[in-house]
C-alpha cells in the first residue's frame, strides 16, 4: 500500500484537483478530503454515498436558563462576548462568537451552564469511480 499525503496552508492552490488526478490514476483509491473549511473533493469525483453520520468534534456551553439566577457572573468573565443580555430572556450563549473555551460553565455558581458534546459537520462513507 501506498499513501500519499496532500497539504498545503493557502486555499486555492489547486490540491482537491491534484488529489483527484492522482485518485482516479489509482486503483480502488481509499480517499479522504480533511479539509476542515471546504471538503470538495467530493465536487470532483461525484460520490454515491454508502453512509454518513454526525461528526461530534468538541464540547461547547449549554445553558439552563431554570437554574440561571441572571448573576452575571457568566458575562463578566466570558473574553469573547460570547453571552448576551435581555430582560425578557435574560442569559443566552452566542455560539458564533463563543470558542467554547468552558470558563463560563466553570464559572457559574449556579452550574447553569455545562459543556455537552456538539455537532460540527457530518463525515461521509462513499464509493466512487476512483474507489
Amino acid at each position: 500500500m501506498k499513501e500519499l499525503t496532500i497539504i498545503s496552508g493557502k486555499g486555492g492552490t489547486g490540491k482537491t484537483t491534484v488529489t483527484a488526478a492522482f485518485a482516479v490514476l489509482a486503483k480502488n483509491a481509499i480517499l479522504a478530503d480533511c479539509d476542515v473549511d471546504a471538503a470538495d473533493l467530493h465536487l470532483i469525483l461525484t460520490p454515491k454515498e454508502i453512509s454518513s453520520a454526525d461528526f461530534i468534534g468538541g464540547r461547547g456551553p449549554q445553558l439552563d436558563s431554570e437554574k440561571c439566577t441572571r448573576c452575571g457572573e457568566c458575562q463578566d468573565l466570558c473574553r469573547f462576548d460570547a453571552i448576551d443580555f435581555s430582560e425578557e430572556s435574560g442569559y443566552s450563549i452566542n455560539e458564533f462568537a463563543c470558542d467554547c473555551c468552558g470558563l463560563c460553565a466553570l464559572a457559574c455558581p449556579e452550574e447553569a451552564i455545562t459543556m455537552v458534546d456538539t455537532i460540527n459537520g457530518r463525515w461521509f462513507i462513499s464509493e466512487t469511480r476512483a474507489g
